[in-house]
């Protein structure tokens, strides 16, 4: 941990272990016609989406994904563009990866994914939707609003909180960052970007307590 960053404590983890584990929707997988891989600044999303290819899930896969400022430096030729390398470097044929190049949110992701799938002529009946482990249940709020006719399954690398940590490196980062979505949970249905969703009184108590505690740097104007 660098100087210049907040110590956790031990109270605090236990809070943010209570929102890593409700952002996640813990659906039990199965086949489904099509994976899409939502771009972000983790490489981990295109492993597991290569995993689950690999493992007979799906024979199509999107990957979505433009550049955002997080993403710029890391992956400066665009999100899904690497995602894409990075999957055939495991193993996925090229010719079963689809590209969408330019969303710049989760509701273009889910939007220009599938304008690209209607493009190769594929209409999904089952969508399973492959994202960093804190972000499965906005995902999924969100294209259950835009893209209400289909079923949505998700699915992110199977990492407790620790580990995803330390994959990542930035302790403070990663609380803020489970602070942010959850915030987005909250609000983004009120904007008309995704379904409502109960949060349980103590998600929610974890949430005020760690916003108070400072964890506001992914926070949007509510």
């Amino acid at each position: 941990m660098g100087d210049n960053q907040q110590a956790i404590t031990e109270d605090q983890w236990h809070r943010a272990a209570l929102i890593w584990e409700y952002h996640q929707m813990h659906h039990a997988l199965r086949p489904v016609d099509v994976a899409i891989g939502l771009g972000s600044h983790d490489l981990g999303v295109a492993t597991r989406s290569a995993e689950l290819y690999r493992a007979g899930l799906f024979p199509t896969l999107v990957f979505t994904g433009g550049n955002s400022p997080t993403t710029a430096k890391v992956f400066p030729r665009g999100e899904a563009v690497h995602f894409r390398e990075h999957a055939i470097g495991l193993g996925v044929p090229s010719e079963a990866i689809l590209l969408e190049p330019s969303a710049g949110n989760t509701g273009q992701n889910i939007t220009l994914s599938r304008e690209v799938l209607a493009g190769a002529g594929i209409t999904p009946a089952t969508v399973l939707l492959v994202s960093k482990p804190y972000m499965e249940r906005r995902s999924y709020a969100t294209a259950r609003k835009l893209w209400p006719d289909i079923e949505i399954l998700c699915a992110s690398e199977p990492l407790d909180l620790d580990d995803y940590v330390k994959s990542i490196g930035d302790e403070k980062l990663v609380l803020d960052m489970l602070v942010g979505d959850l915030q987005r949970v909250i609000e983004y249905p009120k904007r008309g970007f995704a379904i409502e969703q109960e949060v349980p009184a103590d998600v929610r108590g974890a949430y005020e307590s760690l916003i108070r505690d400072g964890f506001t740097s992914r926070l949007i104007a509510s």
